[in-house]
Order: structure tokens, then sequence, then C-alpha cells
């Protein structure tokens, strides 16, 4: 079957489950014509969705000074967030691993400063942890939505019994008796230099919003440098539109604020609502977010639960759960396109040599920090 051919039967059946009519040709207006072809200089991309430019920051990181995203960062590695006093906010979310854990599902305080896919503990979580990468445009937070800031999402692992258990107004207090602390907390808030609940959640904010992925491959190639992708990446990526799967992973963040049931296997004894959980409505059960596929490739096992290990897998249910003809030949390109053009990590989290607590860092044992 060739290219247009199959684009033409994947378009058909979209169209059809939305009452409508298919046209003859996939690309949008503009997009450059045969799948597979780079654009020329000066020339737009040929792209099979419009070009839409990347996210500006939030308002709320207007004027931000670097003092308060160096305090987040300190804050963010310090295991004095725990009640264990070994378990920090970066235990979870590792820079080598796509700013996730490399864990099914995370392993909250009580299994000492281990972080990475060698962490074993009784805290065992119900959920994947999520990558962080460009967590400054996402909204609603977590996987079923409950945080509508960034700010409250920071919080939650604190007040939550199995993750970091530690009382947040306790947590400010043991933070403002040490010295250096409360020097870094006036200099990143000049206007309130208190060592307060709110401005420990603005500070872990402000530096998670820093986590930014927008220089792949594929932004190259989006930039004009059609050699940036190869074919097969480019063929990948007419496909992953072709099946339908930028209607939820949709770029330029390859992610949405939505949520869905995608039918992965439950994990035995754990109950999980997902979205039900927060909204109360029963056509919610088993609805969890969409999450990023920037720099996915490092951040198996995937889904919520991390019920499958492994990326070509991942996609393979996916399409199978589209209802349209596929073969391993699109789970392959698909594979390489997510897995491949999609990768920028170099704003990742970067670990201070110490932190103003004293306490050791987090150590990942299958990976340098």
């Amino acid at each position: 079957m060739t290219k247009h051919t199959r684009a033409a039967l994947a378009l058909a059946v979209l169209v059809a489950a939305c009452g409508g009519t298919a046209s003859d040709d996939v690309h949008p207006e503009g997009s450059g014509g045969e799948a597979g072809s780079g654009a020329r200089p000066g020339e737009a991309p040929a792209l099979p969705w419009p070009l839409t430019e990347f996210p500006s920051l939030p308002d709320v990181m207007v004027d931000v000074p670097k003092a308060r995203i160096e305090l987040g960062r300190l804050l963010f590695f310090d295991p004095l967030l725990s009640v264990d006093r070994e378990t920090a906010c970066a235990t979870c979310h590792l820079p080598q691993w796509g700013m996730a854990d490399a864990l099914p599902r995370a392993i909250g305080h009580g299994a000492g400063i281990t972080a990475g896919p060698s962490r074993v503990g009784s805290n065992t979580l119900r959920r994947n942890s999520l990558s962080l990468y460009n967590v400054a445009f996402r909204a609603p937070l977590l996987w079923d939505g409950r945080a509508t800031t960034l700010e409250e999402q920071a919080l939650i692992p604190l007040n939550t019994e199995d993750e970091m258990n530690r009382d947040p107004g306790e947590l400010a207090t043991d933070v403002a008796s040490i010295p250096e602390y409360a020097s870094l907390f006036a200099d990143a808030f000049p206007q309130d230099p208190g060592v307060t609940v709110a401005n420990l959640a603005s500070a872990l904010a402000a530096y998670q919003r820093t986590f930014i992925s927008k220089n792949s491959a594929y932004d190259a190639y989006v930039d004009g440098s059609s050699s940036a992708l190869s074919e097969d990446l480019t063929e990948g990526m007419f496909r992953f539109a072709e099946m339908g799967c930028d209607s939820c992973h949709t770029p330029p963040l390859f992610e949405s604020n939505t949520f869905a049931n995608r039918v992965v296997a439950e994990i035995d004894g754990v109950l999980d609502y997902g979205l039900e959980e927060v909204t109360g409505r029963s056509e919610d059960r088993g609805k969890f977010r969409t999450p990023t596929l920037r720099n996915v490739n490092n951040t198996q096992p995937y889904f919520h639960n991390g019920s499958i290990l492994n990326l070509s897998e991942v996609v393979r249910h996916e399409l199978e759960l589209s209802e349209l003809p596929f073969t391993e030949e699109d789970v392959r390109l698909i594979t390489e396109f997510v897995g491949k053009a999609l990768r920028d990590d170099r704003n990742q989290a970067a670990f201070p040599a110490q932190v103003p607590s004293g306490l050791p860092l987090p150590v990942d044992l299958f990976g340098a920090r």
C-alpha cells in the first residue's frame, strides 16, 4: 500500500467516525507535499500538521529572580523535604531518566538515598513518575489532574503519607533554622523574604518551569534544517499523524491537557480510578492525562502504572486501540520518530555539589550524577 493510499484510508476512517467526509489530500495546506521530503532553505518544512510556535513561558515567570530558581534547585535536591531525610523531589525525577525515575511505579520515603531503577522500598506508590519536561505549560497537573497550578502540585508529595510525608509548616520551620536557607529565601523573595510554605512552593515551581525541551531534531527540522530528520524519522512523523496520534500528543509539545482511558493492564492489588477520583463522575473512571512524548525514550516504563516497559510495545498498543489498519513497519517508524526525533534533554535538572541541609543527595546506581 502506498503512502498516499494509506494516509487517505486513515483519514477516511477518522473523519467517518466524526460524521464528515474525507479529502484525498491528507497534508494541511502549505505542508510541502510528499511525505518524507524535507524543506529547502527558505521554504516551509513538509509537515503533516499546521505549523505552531512553541509556547512562551507563563506570565508567572516574568521577572522571576535567578536567586529564586537557584533556591528551587537546592530544595528540589534536598532530602530535608522528606520525613526520612533521605528522599528528595529528585529521587523520583532524575535527569538521566527523562526527569522521571525508570521505575514502573514510584517509591516513596523509607528506601534510603538510592534513586532510579535500583530503588527498593515498602512505600511503592500507585502511579508511575511523570516526566517534568515542559511542565511549565501543563494544567491541570498529575495523572488525575488534581493540581491546578505547579505551586499547588509542589506541595502534594509533601502532604502524601507514602511519598514524602512532611508537614509543610514544620518543613518551613526547619528550613528557616538553616542560616544559608534563610539568606537564600531573602534573596529569592526580596518583597517577602520570609521562609513560608508559599515561598517554598513558589521556588520549587520556578525551578521546575526551567525544564524546557524544545531543541530536538524535530524542532531543527521545523526551523528549516531539512537534514535534521532522516528519511525514516520523517516518514515516522507522517505515519504518526496518519494514525491520529497527534490528536492527543499535539505538536509542538506533543502532549495535551486531555484525559483518556488507554485500557492498559491493571496491577494486582492496586485500585486506581484516575480522573474519577477528582471529578466524582463514573464516566471518568480509568482516565489519565496525556503525557508528553518529548524525551519519552528515557522515561520507561510507560502509562500511569508502568505496565508497559518497551516504547515499541506502547506504540503497538496505541495503534491497536485506534482500530486503523497498521503494519509492523508503522510500529517501527513511529517508534523511531517519537523515540529519536523528539529528544532534547539539555535543560534538565543539574545536581548541586551539596545542599544547605548538609544531607546526602540521592544516588542513582545506574546513572552518573
